[in-house]
């Protein structure tokens, strides 16, 4: 059984746990149909856990048309026989538990599939049981939708629907209608699911899309958000969402999930909270440990450029007042073009991958790894004609879409499709530039980014302060970012310049005869701190 980490030592297991996201389509195929398959995370929970990770949050696997790849769900208690059965779902949970790996799973509350039975009988007619589950709307006078949001993926979050003669709300696709969750059945129904994955073993939630979850029951038009045409990529961007989302009763839904969640003690909840000011929500669903346990935006997911302005800006909105939820960090997933493609002007990838990788996993909260980051993998190459992800079809060429980050993972350097898959096709093409960066090959080296990621965790598991210690930002030069993790057993300075030049600085004085314990090079760094932090670099000091 792996050691666990200073993260799951205490009843709270989650303050500060490291969490591997896993993308199941893309992650290990092990019945060569070239879709990844929860046998494929069972055979890859041993590399997960030589990492030195805490736990897995693994992407939707539910039963689905597979229109949004899962996120679309026709069955909340199924899995979708493309990714396997219950057998290979309750391996994972065994398998993890002996590693002492914790197993988050995905929650979508917002919206179904078309397909499920829920919407299927409420789109009969207007008086069956389930009539009030979705959100329907007459038309205007002229036939017009009821009001004029816009959905995500493009167009109007409205769809006209024959048997009702009524349009349903979409924020996403056309095919994925929005449950009416200010209707206490569809809650009943929804902490029901929770409950069916709870007692299969899970050890805790992502929950997606939370701010979409329940909309202005007046369907009150949105205002225009005045964004520049040559800023705008869909006519999502154009508005204010005030009532289509971010609902003042959503917090009250979740102190009924926090009630369900707490028949289950030591369990875990996280929400993704999108949209272009996210802190309040954020605040307001981790409040005071009656709602959820942590939340994650986008300030980084989609960051065109790491800056230390935005470092300080997100690290001073979670201070650790009282009351104050835990934050969660994601540089990378699914939904966003990889960090280091973002970051980097394409001749660095090694040594903005370690920066990131060094920053990441110094900040106060829980880091949220995605599968191939710890490889220092850029954002796959997908061609049009071979996209697969519907809003980088809708959109294009103005969005990088999603299918770039979701490429299969390279296993091994010269096995057929790199080891993921047997299959002559995979449902999205490697990235053949990914080989050289297969797990074999760096498990060989020292030298490597992976290597690198095993050293630095096992390094940051050792140290409380970075675990679960307090943070406090320094006042920097501009391009610097510093701050202190402090526990009982000390303090931790983390220090980085993410300026293109050099920047001349010097520690609190209590540092000056410190020590570094790491850098963007080695997990083992030694050394005098420097007075001086070179461009695209940083330490970790005691």
């Amino acid at each position: 059984m792996a050691k666990p980490s200073m993260a799951s030592t205490s009843d709270e297991w989650w303050r500060g746990a490291v969490i591997y996201q896993i993308y199941p389509r893309s992650f290990r195929d092990t019945n060569s149909d070239g879709i990844g398959d929860l046998r494929g995370v069972v055979e890859g929970l041993d590399y997960i856990a030589s990492l030195g990770c805490d736990g897995i949050w693994i992407s939707p696997f539910f039963t689905s048309p597979m229109r949004d790849f899962g996120y679309d769900v026709a069955d909340y208690c199924g899995i979708d026989p493309s990714f396997g059965d219950f057998d290979d779902f309750d391996a994972i949970i065994a398998k993890a538990h002996d590693l002492g790996i914790k197993v988050i799973i995905d929650q979508v509350y917002s919206h179904t599939s078309d397909h499920h039975a829920w919407f299927q009988e409420s789109r009969r007619d207007r008086t069956n049981a389930k009539a009030d589950w979705y959100v329907w709307a007459d038309p205007k006078p002229d036939g017009s939708p009821p009001s004029n949001w816009q959905s995500v993926f493009g167009g109007s979050a409205w769809q006209w629907d024959g048997p009702r003669r009524q349009y349903y709300l979409h924020n996403f696709l056309t095919c994925q209608p929005d449950l009416n969750v200010h209707n206490r059945d569809v809650q009943d129904a929804l902490l029901d699911a929770a409950r069916f994955w709870l007692d299969r073993g899970v050890d805790g939630f992502r929950l997606d899309a939370l701010n979409f979850s329940m909309h202005d029951p007046e369907m009150r038009d949105n205002p225009p958000s005045g964004l520049p045409m040559d800023q705008v990529t869909r006519p999502f961007d154009m508005q204010i969402k005030q009532f289509n989302q971010s609902h003042e009763d959503i917090p009250a839904f979740l102190e009924r999930i926090r009630g369900t969640i707490d028949e289950y003690p030591g369990r875990f909840t996280v929400a993704e909270v999108g949209g272009p000011d996210p802190l309040a929500e954020m605040k307001a669903f981790t409040e005071n440990g009656k709602r959820l346990d942590s939340a994650y935006n986008f300030d980084f997911l989609y960051a065109p450029d790491l800056t230390a302005e935005l470092v300080k800006q997100s690290l001073s909105n979670w201070d650790g007042a009282a009351g104050e939820g835990w934050p969660s960090w994601a540089f990378s997933n699914h939904d966003a073009p990889r960090a280091v493609t973002r970051w980097s002007d394409g001749a660095n990838l090694d040594q903005i991958s370690r920066l990131n990788m060094l920053l990441l996993l110094s900040l106060r909260g829980n880091p949220i790894i995605y599968q191939g980051e710890e490889l220092g993998l850029p954002q796959g190459h997908v061609p049009f004609e071979d996209l697969q992800d519907p809003e980088a079809i809708t959109n294009w060429p103005h969005t990088l879409g999603r299918d770039g980050a979701r490429t299969p993972m390279p296993w091994a350097a010269k096995a057929p499709q790199a080891g993921f898959s047997q299959a002559n096709r995979t449902w999205l093409k490697l990235d053949e530039a990914h080989k050289d960066r297969a797990i074999d090959r760096q498990i060989a080296d020292a030298s490597s980014m992976v290597s690198y990621t095993r050293s630095l965790l096992t390094l940051r598991n050792s140290l409380s302060a970075l675990v679960t210690g307090d943070s406090q930002l320094l006042d920097t030069p501009d391009g610097i970012v510093a701050f202190v993790r402090t526990s009982d057993e000390g303090e931790i300075l983390c220090a980085f310049n993410l300026d293109t030049n050099p920047v001349d600085w010097s520690p609190p004085a209590r540092f000056q005869s410190g020590r570094m314990i790491a850098d963007q090079n080695r997990a083992n760094a030694t050394g005098a701190i420097p007075g001086r932090i070179e461009a695209r670099s940083g330490y970790w000091a005691n």
